[in-house]
């Protein structure tokens, strides 16, 4: 009898690192169940027979269908997030970064989740003067309160690729890890890692709890892991 596919659910699959995990999902020779939760279509390119969009444009409504998930996927991942600008403000930026994510988190450990893989960032801490670094730092410390069996924290720094947003100091900082990057990565990897490796990196990290090659517990995932993982034991 041929073992169970892999069930997973993502959501933020639709941001610069989300719709990479969608795509090396949706590429994967072991053709995983995706549950892939957004608020709008999606790209063409990601259809899959084992591709179920869930959509809705009330975020608030997605824990439940996390709950609705039967049998529960054997892992969750979160590429969730916002800016302060396209949310409107930090408050409204906050219910989504830390409120949302932590909603669905609880709503997958509540339904019987296993793993849960999480994209935050590098450098962050909960004491930083800077409200986006304290809120991720706050939302690392609250997932692993909730004691999944496997919690992977996975932390870039920079995110190199093509925004849909504008976000001008980023794309200076880009240029110039391009330019370094064409004379060698070792000159950017320990600060600036390509949105596709950091997919790739969390899909595997997330696939090594499920199929019991990891240790329970938590397992943060820095850039130099990101770029072994998603790069040099990349097959």
């Amino acid at each position: 009898m041929a073992e169970p596919s892999i069930s997973t659910a993502l959501v933020g699959c639709t941001g610069l690192v989300g719709s990479q995990i969608l795509s090396v999902l949706s590429t994967l020779p072991s053709q995983p169940t995706i549950h892939a939760i957004a608020r709008r279509t999606l790209p063409t390119a990601s259809l899959t027979p084992t591709l179920h969009p869930h959509i809705s444009a009330t975020p608030s409504d997605w824990p439940t269908t996390i709950s609705s998930l039967k049998p529960p996927p054997n892992v969750l991942l979160s590429a969730l997030g916002t800016t302060k600008a396209a949310a409107g403000s930090l408050a409204a930026q906050r219910a989504i970064d830390y409120d949302l994510n932590l909603s669905l988190a609880r709503a997958a450990k509540d339904s019987g989740v296993r793993v849960y893989v999480l994209i935050s960032s590098a450098g962050v801490s909960t004491t930083s003067p800077f409200p986006y670094s304290k809120m991720k730092a706050e939302l690392e410390e609250a997932v692993k309160a909730l004691e999944f069996p496997y919690t992977v924290i996975v932390k870039p720094g920079l995110l190199m690729g093509d925004r849909t947003e504008s976000r001008p100091a980023e794309a200076v900082l880009r240029g110039v890890a391009r330019g370094l990057g064409r004379v060698s990565t070792a000159l950017t990897d320990w600060w600036a890692q390509d949105a596709e490796v950091i997919g790739r990196a969390a899909v595997k990290a997330g696939l090594d709890c499920v199929e019991g090659r990891r240790e329970e517990g938590i397992w943060v995932v820095g850039q130099g892991d990101i770029v072994r993982l998603g790069r040099t034991e990349w097959k």
